[in-house]
């Protein structure tokens, strides 16, 4: 490398809030597509590589890990989650639950989201700072998914509490494993109940399933659920935060979605493609292959850098490093992944994004950023963990 720092470290929590990432990304593009970055471990900078490995879980599998810490990647096991299976076990998973994620099903949610979302923002004091994520895109998202796994109003407040600390312990296994373990035993209770007293909420749906003649385990359901609880969870919570700094940073395409917002569903694809909640996947090589001209070895980690793809210039044009609300996609960005693990709850993420919106520029249009931003120490996200703001 020439103009920027040569390391790259993917496995390094906090590696992808350096303040030269984006041109550390674009480095990658330009001359290192495929880049060992450590002994069989690899970086995969340009879009049609990383749309190539999604989709061929033949030669590139997610059943040995596909975080950077994954237990998967050191001899443990996780039970019950989609995103460690391959096919033929993956889709029959995946089907259990996904007629309750299109965008038909989910479309249906809207008068439910947008009640949660104005909840929110009623109980968001205005005029003083306060922390955007503490306040809306971290509660808004779980009281959402909260909902939809139908735990009830009164143990809300730990749920969320639970949740967070199962989000940080991929990267810092040591922090909150009492929370971790108590939201493990939350689970394992609602999963018995719902089995005893089945309702209409995912729970039940989970452990009523007939997956190949065999219902769902306790433990795969519990798995099942923390999968779904932090997909959700994250990948909306980093998106609407993102947003809220993007546009502040753009205060003239935030005024013409405060002006109008029927284009808010098409600047949510945008927001979806600059801020790319999750950074990265990997996958292993399942035998020797080769992926833009570089050999890879069986057994090789491959590290699909989705912010790098979604701005590659090649697929979304010479200004792909600019923000632009009224951006047309010729070609689909991949801030849900692709191929077979498209993220599953890809329609909810994009109904919580486009209502939350819209409620937010129509009472608070003008609302300041009061400082800098803190950002997550994370190998799974770039995501904003405070944000001070002033509603008003």
């Amino acid at each position: 490398m020439t103009a920027v720092d040569p390391v790259i470290d993917p496995e390094t929590p906090g590696w992808c809030t350096r303040p030269d990432y984006y041109d550390v990304l674009a480095h990658l593009r330009r001359d290192a597509p495929v880049h060992r970055y450590a002994p069989g471990a690899w970086t995969l900078a340009r879009y049609a590589e990383v749309r190539e490995v999604s989709r061929d879980p033949g030669r590139f599998c997610s059943g040995r890990g596909v975080l950077m810490h994954d237990p998967l990647r050191n001899g443990g096991t996780i039970r019950g989650s989609i995103l460690h299976m391959d096919p033929p076990r993956h889709a029959p998973w995946r089907q259990v639950v996904s007629r309750h994620f299109t965008p038909r099903a989910v479309a249906a949610l809207e008068p439910r989201v947008r009640r949660v979302a104005r909840d929110v923002l009623d109980a968001t004091p205005v005029g003083i700072e306060i922390d955007f994520v503490d306040a809306i895109s971290a509660a808004f998202p779980v009281l959402v998914i909260a909902d939809l796994l139908g735990i009830g109003d009164g143990d809300r407040a730990d749920f969320r509490r639970w949740s967070d600390a199962t989000i940080e312990s991929p990267d810092n296994p040591g922090a909150s494993l009492d929370d971790v373990a108590q939201l493990y035993a939350f689970l394992g209770d609602h999963v018995k109940e719902r089995r005893a007293r089945p309702r209409g909420d995912i729970v039940s749906v989970l452990v009523t399933a007939d997956i190949d003649g065999e219902s769902m385990s306790t433990a795969d359901a519990v798995g099942y659920c923390l999968t779904l609880l932090v997909a959700g969870n994250e990948t909306t919570r980093h998106l609407l935060s993102g947003s809220a700094l993007a546009l502040f940073e753009h205060p003239d395409q935030r005024r013409r979605l405060a002006r109008d917002p029927s284009r808010i569903p098409a600047a949510v694809e945008e927001c979806l493609r600059w801020v790319t909640p999750i950074q990265m996947f990997g996958r292993t090589a399942t035998r020797d292959t080769s992926v833009g001209g570089q050999s890879i070895a069986e057994g090789d980690f491959v590290v699909m850098l989705y912010a790098s793809a979604n701005r590659d210039e090649a697929v979304f044009g010479p200004d792909a490093g600019a923000f632009d609300v009224a951006r047309r996609f010729d070609s689909a960005h991949l801030a849900f992944g692709f191929g077979e693990h498209l993220c599953l709850g890809a329609a909810l993420a994009r109904l919580e994004a486009r209502v939350m919106l819209e409620e937010l520029l129509v009472r608070h249009p003008e609302y300041e950023i009061a400082g800098e931003p803190a950002w997550t120490r994370s190998t799974l996200v770039r995501g904003v963990s405070s944000l001070p703001v002033v509603l008003g």
